[in-house]
């Protein structure tokens, strides 16, 4: 009842309650495996190299061309894999062409999260571990949980990462709503210097985000699905300058929702999600996805794709400012759902700690 009457709240707040209504597509869209690999976690393509990127999470890089799986990389030797930790993504940079640098974010040894930079060949099909250079090291004791996990490139050239909040329950040193940590945040990287900015803040575990470049490609947006604690995972979703010093809530809030045990709420306000979802029953963290481009995807163009790690089943929305709507089912499902990633073509995948990586493909 008590949870009823929460997503009731919800729902006269104007925001999408994700399966307060059950719908289902049906299913237009099937999943094609590539290949099957070392629990993976990431997909994405390197610029002016055929094939797909896929990242595991051991510290492996494959390079996957056609059937033939190159070895990119390996830096299994710097990467700690308990509990969430690993190779979580990675992100080629976009003068890679002539640059042949990407950056790796993983957690080392001690647990730390490292965001660093590699080097590779002339040909661009392989970087050399030796070349490892860490540009941000964030120190993340005790905890294995909670270590975020997602680079990215944003519209001005700069490197994006999600952090978590240090992992445990309820954020109690407060990380994500202390503007002087690093941890909980939304981190703009400049990879010439090194300097770290925090671009956002107030999240528990942002452990995927996207950028939304054709909804409005006037005005890119940000897409963030921040894993709940106990009642609510959420999906943010505002213009990228918006983005900018705003405070998306945690742990003041859990969604819509205020937190037990948290400090007051912050006077300056909070960006409020544009979906929330009750963590009730089998499902138990939000994986986010993509704002589809893929023309040949129709069922799925310009819908927003996130799924659930434990169920592994996969559902799209449209992503709205202010609120989402008509968020459905697909039919699909990917056991142990550890990602989705989008390659420079626009081809969408999804992978699963169990080894599958898949790629959506239009049903005929």
């Amino acid at each position: 009842m008590r949870r009823l009457t929460i997503a009731l709240a919800l729902a006269a707040l104007g925001a999408l309650v994700l399966g307060t209504a059950v719908t289902e597509a049906k299913p237009r869209v099937k999943l094609k495996r590539i290949g099957h690999f070392q629990s993976p976690t990431y997909v994405t393509s390197a610029p002016g190299v055929p094939g797909v990127i896929v990242v595991e999470r051991g510290g492996r890089i494959r390079l996957v061309q056609g059937r033939k799986h190159r070895n990119f990389t390996s830096i299994a030797g710097n990467v700690s894999t308990g509990g969430e930790r690993g190779l979580l993504s990675a992100a080629f940079a976009p003068d890679y062409a002539s640059s042949r640098l990407l950056y790796v974010y993983f957690t080392n040894g001690a647990g730390d999260l490292v965001i660093a930079e590699l080097r590779a060949d002339a040909n661009g099909r392989h970087a050399d571990p030796a070349s490892l250079r860490p540009l941000v090291t964030i120190p993340h004791p005790n905890q294995s949980n909670h270590n975020g996990g997602q680079l990215q490139f944003g519209p001005d050239g700069m490197l994006y990462a999600g952090t978590g909040d240090g992992g445990g329950a309820g954020d109690q040193p407060d990380n994500a709503q202390n503007p002087n940590s690093r941890l909980g945040k939304l981190l703009r990287i400049d990879p010439a210097s090194g300097a770290v900015d925090v671009y956002s803040l107030g999240f528990r575990n942002p452990y995927r985000f996207s950028f939304d470049l054709v909804t409005d490609p006037s005005q890119p947006r940000l897409a963030i699905a921040d894993v709940g604690q106990d009642r609510f995972d959420e999906i943010d979703y505002v213009p990228f300058a918006a983005a900018a010093g705003a405070n998306f809530g945690w742990n003041d809030f859990e969604g819509f929702a205020p937190f037990s045990g948290a400090h007051p709420p912050t006077p300056n306000g909070t960006v409020k999600p544009i979906a929330v979802r009750s963590i009730a029953g089998a499902g138990c963290a939000i994986i986010g996805g993509d704002v589809v481009t893929d023309r040949k995807l129709r069922p799925l163009f310009h819908r927003y794709v996130y799924g659930d790690f434990c169920t592994g089943k996969i559902r799209s929305l449209i992503p709205r400012l202010g609120r989402a709507r008509k968020d459905r089912g697909t039919g699909l499902r990917v056991r142990d759902l550890s990602s989705f990633g989008e390659t420079a073509d626009g081809k969408l995948y999804a992978t699963s700690l169990d080894g599958p990586v898949y790629r959506f493909v239009r049903r005929r």
